[in-house]
């Protein structure tokens, strides 16, 4: 039964689309069978993959409204072991849709069940912020990887999200737990990086990851091309970032 994780950040621009991208790429490089959930309506993880939004007549807008019908959205990439359920223009309405529905918070879970013995590994792109697709995300998740980028006002917001976890712990989802918090952008450089990471590890002890992700040109430019970074170019340091947060993951997870 697959490991469900959920990137989650409600601040923006602080690497969960990479992180998902990357972290599924890694995972299924070291040959674990890993699925890619596109849940944000900007389609940014389904493009990271080099697929077009919209490409395919069913995406997870559709898995939310009728969960018989995630088997039949999972696509295979073009990647070993690497599969994707993509986003599309219609998840922007599902805010709305879902806030009439009964037992709403349930929804992405039902879709998920279907299909959590298919796997090794389900990660769960979120969007950025605390509405109905992210409390259905942390409703179906395991655990909750937190993506932290090492920079001012890098904790803004985090209590926020702490609150937001625990009350789904005590009323949605008794198992969901924090499975890391991982340092984006990070530059050993600067002392801004470091007193960042070293505030991190204050707020969560024994939960930050010991991989970082650095800032790295090439983990930037992969994206617009299309690929995640181990693809793109695996001699960057972004790649060896990911492989390494990957074996990280496998090792807490066996």
């Amino acid at each position: 039964m697959a490991k469900v994780i959920a990137i989650t950040n409600q601040k923006g621009g602080v690497g969960k689309t990479t992180t998902s991208v990357n972290l599924a790429s890694c995972l299924a490089c070291e040959g674990k069978k890993t699925l890619l959930i596109d849940c944000d309506p900007q389609g940014n993880s389904t493009s990271g993959l080099g697929i077009e939004k919209d490409t395919y007549s069913l995406s997870v807008y559709n898995c939310l409204v009728d969960y018989s019908k995630t088997a039949e959205a999972v696509i295979k990439t073009k990647y070993n072991n690497l599969y994707i359920i993509p986003s599309s223009s219609d998840m922007s309405a599902a805010e709305i849709e879902l806030a009439y529905e009964d037992k709403r918070e349930f929804f992405l879970k039902n879709s998920i069940n279907e299909i959590k013995n298919d796997f090794d590994f389900i990660i769960l792109d979120s969007p950025p912020a605390l509405g109905m697709i992210t409390i259905n995300i942390l409703t179906a998740a395991d655990s909750v990887l937190i993506p932290i980028q090492c920079e001012y006002y890098a904790l803004e917001g985090l209590s926020q999200l702490i609150t937001t976890i625990k009350t789904i712990k005590k009323n949605l989802n008794s198992n969901i737990e924090i499975e890391g918090v991982l340092g984006t952008m990070y530059d050993g450089r600067t002392n801004l990086s470091i007193q960042v990471l070293d505030e991190v590890k204050k707020f969560f002890p024994d939960k930050v990851y010991r991989t970082v992700i650095p800032r790295n040109v090439r983990l930037s430019e992969s994206p617009s091309f299309g690929e995640p970074i181990i693809n793109y170019d695996r001699t960057s340091k972004g790649a060896d970032a990911y492989m390494s947060l990957a074996k990280e993951v496998i090792k807490n997870n066996s």
